[in-house]
């Protein structure tokens, strides 16, 4: 059996919300748990936000005041250990935009990508040539080597639809406006085309055209991501991406919104073997 893809983002999300869950089970408050365990309430705060990574002496202590003992023990300690490493993307962070390297974090151990793109191809299946066309646009002008370090960044996270082992599965729903518009012009926009063929070839990958003559939709308002986890634990969660920042909604309303939206968005796109055809035809200057 392939081993499962380990993400310190994730790993540190999920042991949040063991330790916020162990709490709420203890039926004690923060500042009685942190009394108990020689800390400050803003602490264990911190620790069940996310916004402090703690050590894995400080989840034992935290561990042996819940009555968490054996091989749970054994498991949320070996979590708090690889929630303390750092991804490849971690050296990449000040180039990026605030919030998009948690969620490369996220994707990283994520099974499932769910994807509406009503403007550009999604960064996963980007050609490189594309990649940088799109990177030069949208930052108006960055300098030379953060526009390199932008597009490495891109080309290093597809290794998650292309590895042997444990490929993500992606499921994407473009805008017909994403395969129309010439990013990059005519040969970048050939290029990238094919490369949407090729991918749409791989067991793992769900491409989807959503056609102009489908009208109005409930994703007008714009792009959106889903990432389901493989364990039962990690919940599913949207990713939105803005201009300057990107923003993670937890919320199960929020989750059920955009779902019950992508599934709709899924009734009104064009088969697999359509958008084939019509990705095809306008690699080929027809139409």
């Amino acid at each position: 059996m392939t081993a499962p893809r380990r993400s310190p983002t994730a790993r540190h999300r999920r042991l949040v919300a063991e330790l916020r869950g162990l709490r709420e089970a203890s039926a004690k408050s923060r500042q009685e748990v942190a009394e108990l365990v020689g800390t400050t309430d803003i602490t264990l705060w911190r620790y069940e936000t996310g916004l402090t990574r703690p050590a894995p002496a400080d989840v034992a202590a935290l561990l042996e005041v819940y009555g968490v003992a054996g091989e749970a023990r054994g498991e949320l300690l070996e979590m708090a250990r690889q929630a303390r490493k750092r991804g490849w993307w971690h050296r990449h962070r000040q180039t990026l935009k605030p919030g998009f390297d948690s969620y490369i974090g996220l994707e990283a151990e994520a099974s499932v990508l769910r994807t509406y793109q009503s403007q550009v191809v999604p960064g996963l299946l980007q050609t490189e040539a594309y990649a940088r066309a799109v990177i030069e646009a949208t930052a108006m002008g960055p300098a030379r080597a953060e526009v390199a370090e932008k597009v490495a960044v891109r080309m290093s996270r597809q290794d998650l639809v292309t590895r042997v082992d444990d490929p993500i599965q992606i499921v994407m729903v473009l805008d017909e406006a994403v395969i129309r518009r010439q990013v990059g012009g005519p040969g970048v926009m050939r290029g990238q085309l094919l490369r949407l063929l090729e991918a749409g070839a791989l067991p793992n990958v769900d491409i989807r055209v959503l056609p102009f003559a489908s009208g109005a939709h409930p994703a007008l308002d714009g792009q959106f991501n889903l990432l389901e986890f493989p364990e039962p634990g990690d919940l599913d969660l949207v990713y939105l991406e803005q201009a300057v920042s990107g923003l993670v909604l937890e919320e199960p309303q929020e989750r059920r919104r955009y779902a019950s939206m992508f599934a709709d968005l899924l009734t009104r796109a064009l088969s697999p073997g359509e958008t084939m055809i019509l990705i095809g035809s306008a690699a080929r200057g027809e139409g």
